[in-house]
């Protein structure tokens, strides 16, 4: 049967374009469906502070009246102007297995991209790296977590039959955590903090967290800038950003440390939910909130959110530090490992700091670029 793609209209197939990876045919069989409020969230202009200057159109492909696959187009305006770039970008691809539907999808995304001068296209890349980023190409045997792809295994191989190629490649590593800090980590550590210059923030409430929020989102836009995809955070953003994932943190989980009263490292991280989101299927309410926590409480699994060094200060043995407390604090709580989540294969110093604990690349995903 013949595949039509079309453009979605109202907001009854723009839920449509939101719940396929639901119900999709052929889709990824340990999926971890995101929370469709974030979901909706994200595909709402006027909630979605970081879509504001982008262009963005949605497609769905249908065969024998039955939809078949979905992706989005992005036009990021401010990025493309900052980089001196015409650069559209493919996101939330989801396709039946068939690369036929997937070739559909990706036409009609690179003839939209022409028609509005770009001269090529890459992704999966969303609004920012602060979305799932690529397709997950090794690992699948292992669940995603939060804010990573959980795509099929299908759709890389499909998307480089359209004559994409490898752009850049993100790892995620399995690292224990260990009986006892090594022995380096307690030198350096101890070196650094003995110069009195830095202080490990002491965070016991979500009280004593909260004045730190903004001036660490602060500190991920002046060290995040030469990502690939990155778009600085407003003011608003980092407000927003704060208020949706406040009631998800836990401050003994947040390692900040502090040159006087600014922050210059510091690392977030969480108990796995990814269990919970699956019981969740997506919905918070009823019960969905349930499973998360719940969740979160009985894994043994350690998830690296967010961290960053200020730039003037990296290799000088402020990761140690932040990895010492973070080891100590999931011993504690009876963490056996964590997740790294992304880190681009391309940061030698990142990707050395994990394997000097023992971390071993367990996910492997990938940005794909076409040039039009």
């Amino acid at each position: 049967m013949p595949i039509t793609v079309r453009p979605i209209k109202g907001a009854r197939e723009l839920e449509r374009f939101i719940t396929l990876p639901l119900h999709l045919a052929d889709r990824r069989p340990n999926q971890v469906p995101p929370l469709l409020a974030d979901e909706r969230e994200l595909h709402d202009p006027h909630r979605n502070l970081g879509s504001m200057d982008c262009e963005v159109t949605h497609w769905l492909a249908e065969r024998d009246g039955r939809i078949v696959g979905r992706v989005m187009g992005i036009i990021h305006g401010s990025y493309n102007r900052r980089h001196e770039e015409r650069t559209a970008r493919f996101f939330q691809l989801d396709a039946v297995n068939d690369p036929a539907v997937v070739r559909a999808l990706l036409d009609n995304v690179e003839r939209w991209a022409r028609e509005r001068g770009m001269d090529r296209v890459i992704g999966p890349y969303g609004f920012s790296d602060k979305d799932p980023q690529g397709f997950q190409v090794k690992g699948f045997e292992h669940l995603p977590v939060l804010a990573t792809p959980t795509n099929a295994e299908h759709l890389p191989k499909a998307t480089e039959a359209c004559g994409y190629r490898p752009l850049a490649d993100a790892l995620s590593y399995r690292v224990d955590v260990p009986a006892q800090v090594p022995a380096t980590y307690d030198r350096i550590a101890d070196r650094v903090l003995r110069s009195g210059r830095f202080q490990v923030v002491d965070l016991r409430s979500k009280r004593d967290l909260r004045p730190w929020i903004l001036p660490v989102l602060r500190l991920v836009n002046d060290t995040y800038g030469d990502l690939l995809g990155f778009a600085p955070m407003s003011e608003a953003e980092m407000r927003k950003l704060a208020g949706q994932y406040m009631p998800v943190l836990d401050p003994a989980l947040v390692k900040i440390v502090a040159e006087g009263l600014e922050p210059v490292a510091f690392v977030v991280a969480m108990p796995d939910m990814s269990e919970g989101l699956q019981r969740a299927k997506g919905r918070l309410f009823p019960f969905g909130w349930w499973h998360i926590m719940r969740a979160m409480k009985r894994s043994k699994q350690l998830d690296l959110f967010l961290g960053a060094v200020r730039k003037d200060l990296q290799g000088i043995g402020l990761t140690c530090v932040l990895g010492r407390e973070l080891f100590h604090e999931g011993r504690a709580r009876g963490m056996t490992h964590l997740d790294s989540h992304l880190v681009l294969e391309s940061n030698t110093r990142m990707r050395a700091e994990l394997e000097r604990l023992g971390g071993v690349v367990w996910k492997r995903y990938r940005v794909y670029v076409k040039e039009l």
